[in-house]
């Protein structure tokens, strides 16, 4: 059994910082990364920037830098980004890297060889902000598009055309024979609509003039035309892991925006067809995020850095994870969600300052004194208390079935669920006031590992915090447990 897992984010652009909306596509992917890893499973995880793009020639115009010391910068900005925030990623992709050039070329060779490349003339509205040519059926009634708001340019240049129509048919075949291949269900019904509603030919380079002069990769044979940005982004996914590493084991995972949804499970499968090569298992897209009710937007200045958002809840580990929490619990994947401080703050306070910190804390303060005083806890003759171990076993087949089912918001409602379970059961035990040693013994026995197993299910969700309580908790071969205080774990914020 191949025990290998490829997971990927998109390549994001490197016109901007990132905000909480890349942050959220590559936590989600990095939760499901650290499950894989947690099942045993040798996990690949890329992520990286798109680099070849109009936004970045524009972006450093602005900015007076020479283009490649602003693409530099950018990509050290957006790696060194998620390195702070903790994400587990073993690889991140630049398309100005050979590797990535090399493997574009080759691409780009395989579909022309298959006869699916020709020239034409286009004419048609290109956004910028989307890097696509949109049809008048997708533009506002006055002329506009209808994400970014701006009138598109009229665009009238002689490109390569690939084509897609031919793949119409054959993509109707592998939606129907891949039942999960877009997740969740609803974005596969829009796409399966999309291909069935019927195909065009799509621009696939564009002419290399001023503006775009000496940026983007050229067509192989013709230095005049630049290949289109959205036929070279898509192949990093190939250039991260190589030809060879993707013919053997291609992504089982490709997490979107569904912004770029129909880029990942039309184009970019119909591409692969093209080219002889293995499809990816999975597309699987998150909605958008609004700030009190408005789109994130350059011009609103509205976006909300990720690090910055962190370091108000108290930076480091908790404060990473209290971001990593309120995302994942509070938006089911899949679903637009909105960020407020109002929220984020009930979150932090009501879920993680008063129910995980608090129970953790209890719990290491009794069962450290126990363990002062005598030693260690022994195991209660007849092991874990029963319901103790139901809970915990109950708790680990949620989370697995809700993982993969991407029910994240779920998963961390069966935590809490056990959560609010220890609270109970030292309530109602009082252990502090247990007078026999050997039902004081079991008692914090069993809090001590349930609060294990919590910590061992958040590991996706919270990897800080895991690490954490881990930290605190001694098991020795025996069997017997040792347990330590530790500060606590999230500090409550004043309202």
């Amino acid at each position: 059994m191949d025990s290998r897992f490829y997971i990927t984010t998109p390549i994001y652009y490197v016109n901007d910082r990132p905000h909480i909306g890349h942050a959220y596509t590559t936590f989600a992917a990095d939760a499901l990364a650290r499950w894989r890893r947690a099942r045993d499973e040798n996990v690949l995880f890329t992520t990286g920037v798109d680099e070849n793009s109009q936004k970045t020639v524009d972006a450093a115009a602005k900015t007076g830098e020479d283009l490649r010391a602003y693409t530099d910068r950018l990509a050290e900005l957006w790696e060194s980004t998620w390195k702070q925030l903790g994400i587990s990623n073993t690889d991140f992709i630049r398309t100005t890297e050979d590797r990535h050039t090399a493997v574009v070329n080759d691409i780009w060779t395989r579909i022309d060889a298959a006869g699916d490349l020709y020239r034409s003339r286009y004419e048609g509205w290109y956004c910028k902000g989307h890097e696509a040519f949109l049809s008048e059926d997708e533009l506002t009634p006055d002329g506009l598009c209808p994400d970014h708001r701006v009138k598109p340019e009229l665009v009238s240049e002689e490109n390569y055309f690939f084509r897609l129509s031919k793949y119409r048919q054959p993509l109707l075949d592998f939606y129907a024979a891949h039942a999960d291949f877009v997740a969740p269900a609803n974005r596969f019904r829009e796409v399966a609509a999309f291909v069935e509603a019927g195909l065009e030919d799509i621009s696939f380079s564009r002419e290399r003039k001023e503006g775009r002069a000496e940026w983007g990769i050229p067509v192989p044979g013709d230095s005049h035309q630049a290949i289109y940005v959205w036929a070279d982004a898509l192949v990093n996914y190939i250039s991260a892991i190589g030809l060879e590493g993707w013919e053997e084991h291609p992504a089982d995972v490709h997490a979107v925006g569904k912004d770029i949804l129909r880029f990942h499970a039309v184009i970019w499968p119909a591409m692969l067809m093209s080219a002889g090569l293995p499809l990816p298992g999975q597309v699987i897209a998150n909605g958008f995020l609004t700030v009190d009710g408005v789109k994130m937007s350059k011009s609103l200045g509205n976006g909300v850095d990720p690090l910055d958002l962190a370091a108000r809840y108290g930076g480091g580990a908790a404060g990473i994870d209290a971001v990593r929490y309120f995302l994942l619990r509070e938006v089911p994947y899949g679903q637009d969600g909105d960020f407020s401080e109002a929220k984020m703050k009930e979150r932090y306070n009501g879920d993680l300052a008063n129910g995980l910190g608090n129970f953790a804390a209890r719990v290491l303060a009794l069962a450290e004194k126990e363990t002062a005083a005598r030693g260690f806890l022994a195991p209660p003759i007849s092991g874990a208390d029963r319901e103790f171990a139901n809970v915990l076993a109950d708790l680990e087949r949620a989370v697995d079935a809700k993982m993969g089912e991407l029910r994240f918001h779920d998963a961390l409602a069966s935590v809490w669920a056990a959560i609010a379970f220890g609270d109970r059961y030292v309530n109602e035990k009082k252990a502090w006031e247990i007078a026999d040693d050997a039902a004081r013994n079991e008692t914090l026995f069993n809090l001590v590992t349930l609060l294990s197993g919590i910590a061992t299910v958040l590991v996706p969700f919270l990897p800080g915090t895991a690490q954490k309580i881990a930290y605190a908790i001694e098991r020795s071969g025996d069997g017997t447990l040792k347990a330590r205080k530790i500060e606590a774990l999230f500090p409550r914020m004043a309202q």
